[in-house]
């Protein structure tokens, strides 16, 4: 099966390097359009649901938050940027975007709007309570995508 539109779910970790190389060599073989897709977390911005600030210190608490997300913005545009020009000089057609919030409901989202036949995922490894607490991000995109999904395990050093 030839794909038309791929997906790639980066982060800025080795996994999310692994990702981008998996979906770009899929896209050059299968002539395929990229898209690299990452999502801020409102837990990295500090955003908790169950906030005890009032008055002044929310609003100090408010500028922080926002201080920091255009920061994290300004760097991950950049960061994909950079790995759309790599794709772009290998010959693929690439394009970007950036959403702050749930990733698994986001790249549900985007590859359906976009028209994406394949989402390249990674998944961190965790099982058991951790990925009760934490959630899977790649389980979630699994049972909710409309198109193919090739979820990449990462590889401990050690196995």
């Amino acid at each position: 099966m030839k794909y038309q539109k791929i997906l790639a779910s980066i982060d800025r970790s080795p996994m999310g390097k692994i990702v981008f190389e998996q979906a770009l060599a899929i896209a050059q073989q299968d002539g395929a359009s990229l898209m690299l897709f990452h999502s801020i977390p409102l837990e990295s911005q500090g955003m908790t649901p169950y906030s005890n600030l009032y008055g002044e210190e929310l609003l100090e608490f408010s500028k922080y938050i926002t201080e920091q997300l255009d920061q994290e913005k300004e760097e991950v545009q950049q960061w994909l940027a950079d790995y759309c020009q790599q794709a772009t000089d290998a010959g693929v057609k690439t394009e970007y975007t950036y959403k702050v919030g749930d990733a698994g409901r986001w790249i549900r989202d985007l590859a359906q709007s976009w028209g994406a036949d394949l989402i390249v995922i990674g998944r961190r490894g965790l099982s058991g309570l951790a990925e009760v607490f934490l959630g899977s991000v790649s389980n979630y995109v699994v049972h909710h995508a409309r198109c193919s999904v090739l979820v990449l395990q990462r590889v401990d050093e050690e196995s």
